[in-house]
């Protein structure tokens, strides 16, 4: 027999509209283990959307999935970071942006609070001395 007497059949597997890889829904099973163990033991985690075979349309549907929560932050450092609370408190979408706009990299982070808004103790010690400046000058 030859190969080109093997039926090929294309099928598929990509659920609904064209773009979709069917990499995106196995993230939700994923985070939900991660808000899991958050809830049990306190340990974060992330997910690099970056490093997965995920395409646009990939993602869109993934961010339309998790919807949109109350808390956004932005940091302007070298380049934008945008963390914004899904709809499912304790998961964050994380994108971090060059100076030119282009988009670097991208997390799912599951957190209470992401790591990166948290104050580093030298900028808390830096705040400290501002306030007690403040006070010395009442």
């Amino acid at each position: 027999m030859t190969l080109d007497a093997i039926p090929i059949h294309v099928v598929n597997q990509s659920p609904g509209e064209p773009g979709l890889t069917g990499n995106a829904p196995p993230l939700l099973r994923e985070l939900a283990e991660q808000v899991k163990r958050l809830l049990e033991s306190g340990e974060p985690s992330a997910i690099d959307l970056s490093a997965l075979p995920l395409t646009p349309v990939d993602l869109d549907w993934l961010r339309d999935k998790l919807g949109s929560g109350e808390i956004s932050v932005t940091l302007q450092a070298g380049g934008e970071s945008t963390l914004n609370e899904t709809a499912c408190p304790g998961v964050w979408w994380v994108t971090h942006r060059n100076e030119q706009g282009a988009v670097t990299a991208q997390f799912i982070e599951v957190a209470w609070v992401p790591e990166l808004v948290k104050a580093h103790p030298q900028d808390v010690a830096i705040g400290q001395e501002q306030l007690e400046l403040l006070i010395s000058d009442l």
